[in-house]
């Protein structure tokens, strides 16, 4: 019986080439984002609020992130029937507004990325820029 087992991480370098992708694909769409990179326990590894997006979506971006980095799957897809139990159970940091996508490198989870201030296609059109930053796998909500 083993009491270990390997486990990929998510440097920093990744954190802000995924940042740095996202970027990219919102200053190209002309919608300024909050953008989240949390790793596979939701903690915070990079984080930016670009000039002109939405002040309160910053927590929304976190929320998205931690929520994809949870259930391993894209925000857009926690049961909403659930939401506002799980959101409660886990101090208000669980949504299932999209915008939330895993970062899952050769079948593992990583953590997430979360965007937020666009509409919700364009907040997953980032995140998936994100992702695709860093060779990780395509998410579609």
């Amino acid at each position: 019986m083993s009491i270990t087992r390997p486990a990929l991480k998510l440097t920093h370098e990744g954190a802000l080439k995924a940042l740095a992708g996202a970027l990219a694909k919102a200053t190209e769409l002309g919608v300024p984002q909050n953008i989240t990179i949390v790793d596979e326990g939701g903690n915070l590894l990079a984080y930016v609020r670009m000039d002109g997006a939405k002040l309160l979506s910053r927590e929304t971006s976190m929320s998205k992130a931690v929520t994809a980095a949870s259930h391993r799957q894209p925000s857009s897809r926690l049961n909403p029937k659930d939401e506002v139990k799980l959101s409660l159970a886990a101090g208000q940091r669980l949504t299932n507004l999209e915008g939330g996508l895993p970062i899952i490198i050769d079948g593992q989870c990583l953590g997430a990325i979360g965007v937020g201030s666009g509409k919700g296609a364009e907040d997953v059109e980032v995140a998936r820029a994100g992702l695709a930053a860093i060779g990780a796998e395509d998410q579609i909500p």
